[in-house]
This record gives C-alpha cells, structure tokens and sequence, in this order.
C-alpha cells in the first residue's frame, strides 16, 4: 500500500489516514484514487465493521485539492481530474459500513466535502471547516451541492460566496458537527461511533443509508457537470492559475 495513506484496524474498525501531513493531507489524483479504492477494499473486508476517515498530523484533515498539482491541470484534463477528486464523494456515499469522519485539523474544500458526504462528523475544539475554493479562483459548486443537503440556502449561499471558514463551535450550532471532543478523544470517539452503528439491526441500517445515498446522488451528476464547466471557464481565463500561482509564491518566502 502506498504511503500516502495509511490503514490501521482498531476492534474492528478500519482507521484510513491521509497521511500527507507536511502538505495538509491535500488531495492529489493519487492520493484520491487510492482513498476510494481502500474505501472499497475496507467494506468488503470481513473483519471490518466500520471505518473512520481522518489525517495524519495535528494541523489538517485535509486542506481540499493540492495547488501545487492542481495549478498545472490544462483546461481539457479538467473533467478526469475534477472527476477523480469526486469519485471519493461518490465511494463514501456508496460503502454500505459506516464511514465516521474524524476532523483532526483543517477540512476546507474536497476535505469539508468528504466530511459532509461522511455519516457523522466528529472534531475537537481547534477543527476549522468550510468552502473556500472561491477565494482561490475556483467556482464553489459541488461544494454548495454538499451543503444544500445540510444547509440552508441563506447560510449555503454565504459560505460558499465568502469562503470563510467555520470553527468547531459554529460547526457543531449548525449541524455539521456531530460531537465535539477534546483533541486527544478524537479517534476514539470516532471509533465508539462507527461501532455503534455497525451494531444496528443489519437490514434497518442498509435500507436507511441506502436511502440517504439516494438522496444525495440524486443530484451528484447535474452538479459534477456544473462543476466541470465552472472550472473550464476559471482555468480558461486564468484565474485560478494567477491566484495559486502568488500564493505558492507567498508560501516559499
């Protein structure tokens, strides 16, 4: 198994790090790939009742997409590239175990968007969370998609235009954080809870997460496509470049 991830096994729980920690656990196409397929290697493994998705280190669950790669990404590579990132959205929805997000750190991007596709979210008091692709150049709609099953549109609407990031207590007031523990918690809590629900009656489980699936793939397709000429026409006219390319140079200083 590559190195950009890791997976541990905790009474029965299947823990899957990003383990990109110097970089934010930022999602490059092979990370990405290789969380889907772990998320199907973990639902199919027979000694494995529940997952837990979380980051290596103490800073990040994950920053959303790594500039470094995503500022070279030509405008007709954008549909595969955009497409691999989603499809991690798409095999959470998809693995019928419970996947417990465990938000060590930052979740902004791809990373709050893996969270909001997760079946709970669990953070500690220094968690920040949000959508801040616009602030980048990047148009914020599959994004604004996640939050619309969670959000209302007012609050949608103005995360996804600001891109402001929450902290853990808003986070929790609005709904989008489960339980909000002391950092050292974290995992364990995470742990507790996929256990719990890996416990429920084993039909009554499928058949109600197989319905929030359908509710939440309902409108995948209509926003990937929107996403896909959202960010065409960015990268067209080159803003995400120049905004990406002043930060990295920002960072090197």
């Amino acid at each position: 198994m590559t190195e950009v991830i890791k997976i541990d096994k905790h009474d029965g729980i299947g823990i899957l790090t990003l383990n990109r920690p110097d970089s934010l656990n930022a999602l490059t196409q092979e990370l990405a790939r290789y969380i889907a397929d772990s998320l199907i290697e973990l639902d199919r493994a027979s000694n494995v009742s529940g997952i837990v998705l979380t980051g290596a280190g103490d800073r990040s669950f994950c920053a959303g997409v790594d500039l470094e790669e995503a500022l070279t990404v030509k405008v007709e590579e954008i549909e595969g590239w955009f497409g691999t990132i989603c499809n991690i959205y798409r095999q959470i929805l998809l693995t019928d175990k419970p996947v417990i997000a465990a938000l060590n750190g930052v979740a902004a991007g791809g990373g709050f968007q893996m969270a909001l596709v997760s079946d709970q979210r669990i953070a500690h008091h220094q968690t920040k969370m949000g959508q801040p692709e616009i602030n980048a150049g990047i148009p914020s709609i599959m994004g604004s998609y996640w939050m619309s099953l969670h959000l209302g549109w007012s609050k949608n609407q103005e995360l996804s235009m600001t891109g402001r990031l929450l902290g853990a207590e808003e986070g929790q007031q609005l709904g989008l954080i489960n339980h909000l523990v002391d950092k050292n918690e974290l995992i364990a809590k995470a742990c507790s809870v996929a256990s719990e629900f890996s416990k429920k009656p084993p039909n009554a489980w499928k058949r109600t997460k197989h319905r929030f699936r359908e509710i939440a793939l309902s409108g995948f397709e209509e926003a990937f496509r929107a996403g896909v000429l959202g960010q065409q026409e960015a990268y067209a006219k080159g803003e995400p470049q120049e905004i990406m390319t002043a930060f990295l140079q920002k960072k090197l200083k």
